[in-house]
């Protein structure tokens, strides 16, 4: 829902606004997403869409506005407050995957478990289960560079979810794969949310990527509209 009306919502934003010097890309920008929700965002490339997640994320500061998630004011925390807040209660689907090279599969999905203070031994056995609903079960000791650029994709999905985030944030999540694999993701990107009673927000130029929404907006120079 674009309207900050809903008491129970786990991720709100309010009058958000970023610049790129004289360019506001966002502008006046409400939004909030309650615990089981699914919300696609749409849009022309250069809308914002990037950079409204990176903002939620804490990875960029807004110039105007609040963001609150998970009862966190997001813009009012310090680096390492901020970073906390993103350990525990954030999940977020990278466009570029950005995986660590000389870490195994298996270990790059643990992190955000390691970073957690879950013992390495369990951490690694949860990312072995989550691999394996992905059709990675056999990859763990792999190096990410041994995986297709869909593999990878699926191991930076695993990596998000591990740790049930109460929100997820997805740039692209399917971009790198097939239709069947992109069915398989979306499936347990959707499942994870309903189950958890966590929150999706997922960028995406994919009308079918979009279709598993409760809710659909299109980013545009007039901010946000239902699509």
């Amino acid at each position: 829902m674009t309207t900050d009306e809903r008491s129970n919502a786990i991720l709100r934003i309010r009058g958000l606004g970023k610049r790129y010097g004289p360019r506001w890309v966002l502008r006046d920008l409400d939004l909030a997403l309650a615990p089981g929700e699914l919300v696609a965002l749409l849009g022309e490339s250069g809308a914002g869409k990037s950079t409204l997640l990176n903002l939620i994320a804490g990875l960029e500061s807004p110039d105007e506005g609040e963001i609150a998630l998970a009862g966190n004011a997001m813009h009012a925390l310090d680096a390492d407050a901020s970073a906390r807040v993103r350990r525990r209660s954030l999940g977020f689907v990278f466009q570029a995957f950005h995986l660590i090279a000389h870490l195994s599969v298996a270990h790059n999905v643990a992190i955000p478990l390691l970073l957690n203070g879950i013992d390495q031994a369990e951490a690694l056995r949860r990312a072995s289960a989550m691999l394996g609903r992905l059709g990675l079960g056999d990859r763990g000791a792999s190096p990410p560079a041994e995986l297709s650029g869909g593999e990878q994709q699926r191991v930076a999905l695993a990596r998000a979810l591990v740790h049930q985030p109460a929100v997820l944030l997805a740039d692209e999540p399917t971009g790198n794969l097939d239709p069947a694999t992109a069915d398989v993701a979306l499936g347990l990107l959707a499942e994870q949310v309903r189950e958890r009673g966590a929150a999706l927000l997922m960028v995406t130029h994919s009308e079918h990527a979009a279709a598993i929404a409760d809710h659909r907006y299109r980013l545009g120079p007039e901010g946000l509209a239902r699509a």
